[in-house]
């Protein structure tokens, strides 16, 4: 089996993090009605702050991810 070393499981929650990041700063979709967006937008900031409060971060910059949560 080819598990994953720390370094890598960090950098794997780190990118799943940014993708909440991209998508939130894109804004609303076209096509997305304005409770679909709002509710996209509660779960990813739910997710990022999650994500910020995991003890495991090292170098990342979580500036990107504060502002995104707000």
């Amino acid at each position: 089996m080819n598990e994953l070393t720390p370094e890598q499981q960090i950098a794997k929650h780190y990118s799943a993090a940014i993708d909440s990041v991209s998508l939130i700063n894109a804004g609303k979709p076209e096509k997305m009605t304005d409770a679909d967006w709002a509710d996209c937008l509660s779960r990813n900031k739910e997710h990022l702050n999650i994500m910020l409060a995991k003890d495991y971060w090292t170098t990342e910059n979580l500036t990107p991810l504060q502002d995104a949560a707000k």
